[in-house]
């Protein structure tokens, strides 16, 4: 039984228990070399690339917290699907220079626009964003 390296062709690095764990069905006698055969257990996928990978962590990062989500919740439902900074600090219970820093990290990760707009600053879904998002998810 060979444990070590990848397989040439799916770059799998799991063992023979593992391959036929995951494969399921399988009695007893019955096992998989994942080094000869490519059936056993294939990549999804090609992986992601740098830039793609420092790209998604950009957006998941600014997803990870509840108090950003929140922030696209009401933003998305607002007037014309947009709102004003200073419609967004008491349903959060924040104070607005927090709001804004939560609000900055969305724009940065490319999930609102921002609108200045005399003293306030107008926030809005960037279309297609949550899609893109999603899409992130998918490519894993």
């Amino acid at each position: 039984m060979r444990q070590q390296g990848p397989h040439p062709d799916t770059g799998s690095n799991i063992d023979e228990r593992q391959c036929s764990g995951i494969m399921g069905g399988m009695n007893a006698s019955q096992t998989l070399d994942p080094l000869l055969d490519p059936a056993c257990c294939p990549p999804a996928g090609p992986a992601l690339g740098a830039e793609e990978a420092k790209e998604a962590a950009l957006v998941f990062k600014a997803l990870s917290d509840p108090n950003r989500l929140r922030l696209l919740s009401l933003v998305k439902a607002g007037e014309s699907g947009e709102r004003c900074v200073c419609d967004l600090t008491e349903p959060l219970d924040l104070g607005q220079p927090t709001v804004s820093h939560h609000l900055k990290i969305l724009v940065d990760a490319g999930l609102l626009h921002r609108e200045k707009r005399g003293t306030w600053a107008y926030y809005s879904i960037v279309p297609g964003a949550l899609e893109h998002a999603a899409g992130l998810v998918a490519a894993l």
